[in-house]
């Protein structure tokens, strides 16, 4: 592995980091809610149709137009992480991120302790940084789920559900995937 970061304006997705991206999410051709307490999703985990509405229950798309999505969102999901990450990255720490970014949103990775401990230069702390995002949340009741923020007058206003739970059959996977971003991005710290 090259020691070298690169202005992450020069860096792309590599093909290896695309390919399990995508086979991380796998390919759904109905909408379904892939996890309890998600929004549902079709073709490679997307959330919207290709107008950006939200994908509803019973949606259908071909493994081409899944592919196609997926393509023109990674495009978006990279212009996002520049605009919001201005320091040299290891290819391996743009793929991890990027992933990151398909997965969680690049509203979130910017907003995120991620983006503010790379922008300092932080590279490792931004690693663990991704060890927080392991919660699934709902804005409405889950039973089994804690109450994780509460409005003004005290009422329960989200819940959520920590996947890091061991034998957990709610989210494993959301945990999982993030432990294996992790060590990817602590291998590039070597």
């Amino acid at each position: 592995m090259s020691r070298t970061r690169i202005a992450v304006a020069l860096l792309t997705l590599s093909f290896v980091a695309g390919v399990q991206l995508l086979t991380s999410e796998g390919f759904t051709e109905v909408a379904a809610v892939p996890v309890k307490g998600d929004v549902p999703t079709n073709g490679f985990g997307s959330t919207t149709r290709p107008d950006g509405t939200p994908v509803k229950l019973g949606d259908r798309t071909t493994p081409v137009e899944g592919l196609q999505r997926s393509l023109a969102y990674l495009q978006q999901a990279e212009t996002g992480l520049r605009s919001c990450v201005t320091v040299p990255l290891h290819q391996a720490e743009y793929d991890v991120y990027l992933d990151f970014a398909y997965q969680y949103g690049i509203p979130t990775l910017c907003a995120s302790s991620i983006a503010a401990h790379l922008n300092a230069k932080r590279y490792e702390q931004a690693c663990h940084a991704l060890l927080a995002y392991r919660y699934m949340t709902s804005s409405t009741p889950v039973a089994g789920w804690d109450v994780i923020k509460r409005g003004s007058s005290g009422t329960p206003t989200r819940w959520g559900f920590d996947c890091s739970t061991p034998g957990n059959k709610v989210c494993a996977g959301v945990w999982t995937r993030q432990q294996a971003r992790h060590e990817r991005c602590m291998e590039a710290q070597q």
